[in-house]
């Protein structure tokens, strides 16, 4: 099942406290960028962020985005605006920043 663009739409302004939030199509679904980190998804209408150390502590549950894919962190508090700002800059700190 490929995610909907009204979910995607609803998870962009969920990140709006976010700047330099981006999104690209990527096989019916969706890759979520911040300041240019591949930070996460949209996957079968579920936001899913990469696994990072200092997003464990969220204690979040590890999905698979899609068939032989390595387990990603799925956001279940996505009414929390604050919540997922956090979750979204913890991820990005660990990961490699754009060259």
């Amino acid at each position: 099942m490929a995610t909907t663009k009204d979910y995607r739409d609803f998870i962009l302004e969920q990140l709006s406290l976010l700047d330099n939030i981006t999104c690209r199509a990527m096989m019916g679904e969706f890759l979520l960028y911040c300041d240019g980190v591949l930070f996460g998804g949209i996957y079968d209408n579920r936001l899913l962020v990469k696994k990072t150390e200092s997003n464990k502590k969220y204690n979040m549950q590890e999905q698979i985005p899609y068939e032989s894919a390595k387990p990603m962190y799925f956001v279940d508090d996505i009414d929390n605006k604050e919540l997922l700002k956090e979750i979204v800059l913890e991820t990005c700190k660990d990961l490699p920043k754009k060259k």
